[in-house]
């Protein structure tokens, strides 16, 4: 009995994950309120990475393209930002820290600027406007760095 309540719950969960990497994107298309998550998926990419966890990867990794599609921003630049970030604050030794509050905090917050920057720079090359930097911008990080400490 046991064990069929645990598939249960275990299933679940994956629909439950399944329908926000899907329909999350597309909600953020429509109502522009709602934060990207950018830094928090970027997150649990690096954590996925650092416990080698591939479920984590994989999640994150097909957020970040849904986002990317359903947005139109440039494809995989949230991956590059996010590989970057990991790189240069693992040769820091961030990683290598007892505060796992200040790890989280600072990788959400470098993922987040590092990947305005890259758009920034992508729109400034390619003579396009991706994003509007606004009010909006400045919530959607807040909300992410808020999400990456409670989580």
């Amino acid at each position: 009995m046991r064990y069929i309540r645990d598939s249960l719950i275990n299933i679940l969960f994956i629909l439950i994950i399944s329908a926000f990497i899907i329909f999350y994107p597309m909600l953020i298309s429509i109502y522009v309120f709602m934060p990207l998550m950018i830094g928090f998926m970027g997150y649990i990419m690096i954590k996925g990475i650092e416990e080698h966890k591939f479920i984590y990867v994989l999640v994150a990794f097909m957020y970040m393209i849904n986002l990317e599609l359903n947005l139109s921003l440039p494809i995989f630049l949230i991956l590059v930002s996010v590989l970057l970030i990991y790189v240069v604050l693992d040769n820091l030794g961030l990683y290598k820290s007892r505060c796992s509050v200040c790890k989280s905090l600072i990788s959400a917050f470098l993922i987040d600027v590092v990947y305005l920057l890259l758009l920034i720079g992508y729109d400034f090359i390619f003579q396009t406007q991706s994003i509007v930097i606004d009010e909006l911008l400045l919530y959607s990080l807040v909300v992410d760095l808020i999400v990456v400490v409670v989580l």
